[in-house]
């Protein structure tokens, strides 16, 4: 498994589903996909394979990673990277076999959906689909856009696919799971989709999980588009059509475009618009918030822009989307083509150019809401001016940044009509103030958008919640636990600054019980002088338990808190382990020679004030000369 686990750098994995920053040291963060988070406390070692989340205690390494985000077991996890890494997997007798029942029915779906986005992209060229070539024709899109998006066609028949993954493989069961493929009356399988145009739909890493498909036929009586039910790999809610072309450049741009269709993703993109992307069948919510948050890294200049029709369903998804507002860290915006136009038809009327100058002529999400509120109140009286400024100053009061929160509060004057702009001006100041003190009283001040706090501290970095084998909850404020927690994260990732002194450490000097763990797995390990490629990974399998097999790999990734990190620094922590270890034992000899008093056999005497010689002078050494006196 060591060569799987090798092959695919940890790094280039994890950045197909969340954007990574330098984080110092080699390391790497960004927003934990594992839990909602303000600022990045998932951090990467691309030297020592190992990811772990400050936050959430998430951690691992590739193969962990792999089975964490995608729900798959070890043996799929190991298939998924064998497959990127073009690893042939040799299966033993008594383990599964390639193509059977018996591989993980995760792997099995996505198979059969690549072998079906195959199949169909190779319909496209038939005789039977001219006319979906006329259809992708008419829209403004070429033989070289319908191949960059993958699109196909389904044969209007009932059971072409089916028959076609039949000979790939795969069973009934499989088909229908997948959704593929639907009971029909007389009890046999048949495609589920049939004459008509297909996108396949790719989650972030770009596996295809399922398909949108368009009617194209008037004697077709279903829904103009159909797509795959919810299955075991297809959410709608937890997919977004297009994000594997576009996370690279959102993540460079800090910028998402939010479309409502496959053709405005295609002509988006077709037009330079590189980071359009679009719900699937629903509308955009807290689940296709999450994947954007952790492309975009909740920089200040983040951006995210709607794209709706101007008729009352698109204001209606607007004002949705804007209510979802403030679970974003980016700013949002809407921009509304002219004459209700999507981004395809506009294209198509009037050029690229046109595409992107939609774009860009953006209007911030919470202007477009207070006009939406404003245009409801009768503004000729001052009762409608008043019960506008009170249903719309709360809209500004919510803006994080005070100086466009001061702007909109002028705006929202101008659009109600109030000559006092101080008096529109004060109330949203006051609104924000009682904001700002309702989140402290229930648990702290709010954070800024964009300006989440960053943590320094050693607490930063918090121990796993239940401490191994029992005894107390590390108090990271000791300066006993700190150091033990820098010798250890020093053994763990630069063994030879510490070697071989380190492994005459013995497990009772570390006085913190998770600590004490991490020094047995390591001893259980081989030792930090064994220093060989697989190091960490023989200390991690040498765990007890998932708990101190975590804190191994968060102690594995965790930055060591020196701008130089030597020989000094090192022999600086070794020695104060020590030093401590052989103060508390001087102590307890001290207790010991008082219990016994002068009443103790002669013999026993001597050999207590010998020890506690030998330690006192050994004690002095260290104090003395440091790393030379170990």
């Amino acid at each position: 498994m060591k060569a799987v686990r090798d092959a695919v750098p940890i790094d280039a994995v994890v950045s197909d589903y969340l954007q990574l920053r330098n984080a110092g040291g080699g390391n790497l963060k960004g927003l934990c996909p594992f839990h909602d988070e303000k600022s990045p406390s998932f951090q990467v070692s691309p030297g020592k394979g190992l990811y772990h989340c400050f936050g959430c205690q998430a951690g691992g390494d590739t193969l962990d990673f792999i089975m964490k985000i995608d729900h798959l077991s070890f043996s799929e996890a190991v298939e998924r990277l064998a497959g990127q890494a073009g690893i042939t997997l040799r299966y033993e007798e008594g383990g599964y076999t390639a193509g059977t029942s018996g591989r993980g029915e995760r792997i099995r779906l996505v198979e059969a959906h690549k072998a079906a986005a195959q199949f169909y992209v190779e319909q496209l060229g038939g005789a039977e689909a001219e006319i979906g070539r006329r259809f992708l024709a008419e829209r403004g899109f070429d033989q070289a856009a319908a191949e960059h998006f993958s699109v196909g066609y389904s044969p209007a028949g009932w059971d072409h696919l089916t028959r076609f993954l039949r000979g790939k493989g795969f069973s009934d069961k499989e088909l229908i799971t997948s959704g593929l493929a639907q009971d029909s009356r007389s009890g046999k399988p048949i495609d589920r989709f049939r004459g008509r145009l297909m996108w396949p739909i790719r989650d972030i890493s770009g596996e295809v999980v399922g398909f949108g498909a368009r009617k194209l036929r008037d004697d077709d009586n279903g829904p103009k588009y159909l797509n795959t039910p919810e299955t075991a790999i297809y959410k709608k809610s937890q997919v977004l059509y297009g994000i594997d072309l576009a996370k690279k450049e959102i993540a460079k741009t800090s910028r998402a475009v939010v479309v409502e269709g496959y053709t405005d993703v295609m002509a988006c993109h077709m037009a330079g618009v590189t980071t359009a992307i679009a719900t699937c069948g629903t509308a955009f919510g807290g689940d296709h918030i999450k994947i954007l948050r952790r492309l975009l890294m909740d920089n200040a200049t983040a951006e995210v822009i709607f794209t709706f029709d101007g008729d009352a369903a698109g204001q209606k998804a607007a004002l949705r989307a804007f209510e979802d507002d403030q679970k974003f860290a980016a700013e949002t915006s809407i921009t509304i083509a002219p004459g209700g136009m999507d981004p395809c038809d506009l294209r198509l009327a009037q050029g690229d150019a046109a595409v992107s100058g939609l774009v860009e002529a953006r209007t911030p999400l919470f202007e477009f809401a207070l006009r939406h509120i404003v245009a409801r109140h009768n503004l000729e009286n001052p009762a409608g001016r008043a019960a506008a400024l009170d249903e719309a100053a709360p809209v500004v009061a919510n803006i994080k940044n005070i100086a466009i929160q001061h702007e909109s509060a002028v705006q929202l004057a101008g659009m109600l009509g109030i000559r006092d702009e101080q008096f529109v001006v004060k109330r949203v100041a006051q609104l924000a103030r009682w904001a700002r003190d309702r989140g402290s009283q229930s648990g702290g001040p709010q954070q800024g958008r964009g300006r989440p706090s960053q943590a320094s501290s050693y607490e930063a970095a918090p121990a796993p919640s239940a401490p191994v084998g029992g005894g107390p909850a590390l108090n990271l404020r000791s300066p006993a636990h700190r150091t033990e927690r820098e010798l250890l994260k020093l053994a763990l990732q630069r063994p030879a600054l510490v070697s071989p002194a380190f492994d005459a450490y013995g497990v009772d000097e570390f006085t913190a019980p998770p600590y004490a763990a991490v020094r047995e797995a390591i001893q259980a390990a081989g030792g930090a002088s064994l220093g060989t490629d697989d190091y960490l990974a023989r200390v991690r399998d040498a765990a007890p338990n998932d708990t101190v097999r975590a804190l191994v790999t968060e102690l594995a990734v965790e930055a060591i808190h020196a701008k130089t990190v030597d020989e000094v620094y090192a022999g600086v922590q070794l020695v104060q382990v020590r030093l401590r270890a052989v103060d508390r034992r001087v102590h307890e000899i001290q207790g010991t020679m008082s219990r016994l008093g002068t009443q103790a056999p002669p013999e026993q005497l001597a050999a207590v004030q010998e020890e506690l010689w030998v330690l006192q002078q050994y004690g002095q050494r260290l104090r003395n000369r440091g790393a030379e006196g170990l």
